[in-house]
């Protein structure tokens, strides 16, 4: 796929994640599944603290097969659907995250989540058993940008890019074509909007 590239070029040694970011088309536009981290860490953290639900590949693992895993690790629910690659994204702590979108309609009241256990408190060596999510929640696309981690937020701009739903005449905007990230679904009607460019 043309506008990102593989990890090889982030190095080796960066560990990989995989995640899904679910979308709906709703009647105020579009919006977006995110989950907030479980734990005393983060119970007071809000803004730039909710993620796409994802975790680290076994080895030898598939992407793709590793983030419907893992979000059902997190949400208790399948992931059943198509997947559409966003490409790779880099945290601020080096790991890679391998994103796809998927479009649904979860029932975030129907969550539930696994369990981890972390050191609490830091260094104490007592160990306690914390949900790894502990909500999830649908939002816009405007206040899913405040929530979302920073390093994350490139996923909201691809997925708004090719998510967008096309006009009344079915046909792609312009803006959705030129998107490295478009669809293949939209490749037939891509040649006509551009045509007109």
């Amino acid at each position: 796929m043309r506008g990102w590239r593989a990890v090889s070029w982030i190095g080796a040694m960066a560990t990989i994640s995989a995640g899904i970011l679910m979308y709906r088309h709703g009647v105020g536009g579009l919006s977006v599944l995110l989950v907030h981290p479980g734990g005393p860490y983060w119970r007071n953290r809000d803004l730039g603290a909710w993620s796409i639900p994802k975790g680290e590949l076994n080895e030898g693992e598939d992407a793709e097969a590793a983030a419907r895993r893992e979000f059902k690790e997190e949400l208790g629910i399948e992931a059943v659907g198509p997947l559409h690659s966003l490409g790779d994204i880099r945290q601020r702590s080096g790991k890679i995250v391998r994103a796809f979108a998927m479009e649904g309609n979860l029932d975030v009241r129907a969550v539930l989540s696994n369990t981890v256990a972390i050191e609490w408190p830091p260094r104490s060596g007592h160990t306690i058993d914390v949900p790894e999510i502990d909500r999830a929640a649908w939002l816009d696309l405007s206040l899913a940008r405040k929530k979302i981690l920073a390093s994350q937020m490139p996923l909201l701009d691809r997925l708004g890019t090719f998510a967008l739903p096309r006009s009344r005449s079915n046909r792609a905007t312009k803006s959705q074509c030129k998107s490295a990230f478009a669809p293949s679904c939209l490749r037939k009607t891509c040649r006509k909007a551009l045509a007109a460019d």
